[in-house]
């Protein structure tokens, strides 16, 4: 597939790959060339209270369960979503203290 570089450097990304990839408005992309090939790579973008929350989580997988409130989870969907929970409570918090 061929695409044109345009002004300011811009392209398009094929739809058949935006869909291929379900990427979605606003998603971010990380750019990068590697032996002369130019690399986009979805990323998603977390904030660092998540990502300690979730490092804290899975350090604790080899502890005692009985030490915590929370979890066994029964599915990584709902340990996702107690992350998401989490980081959203942290940010109001982090707001609020700013």
């Amino acid at each position: 597939m061929i695409i044109e570089l345009r002004k300011k450097s811009q392209i398009t990304i094929p739809k058949e790959i935006v869909d291929q990839l379900y990427l979605q408005e606003g998603d971010h992309l990380e750019i990068s060339v590697k032996d002369g090939v130019v690399l986009l790579e979805p990323v998603a973008i977390y904030s660092k209270s998540y990502i300690q929350k979730l490092e804290d989580s899975v350090m604790r997988i080899n502890e005692d369960t009985n030490k915590y409130n929370v979890g066994p989870f029964k599915s990584v969907e709902e340990a996702i979503e107690y992350l998401e929970e989490s980081d959203e409570d942290t940010e109001v918090t982090d707001k609020v203290n700013k």
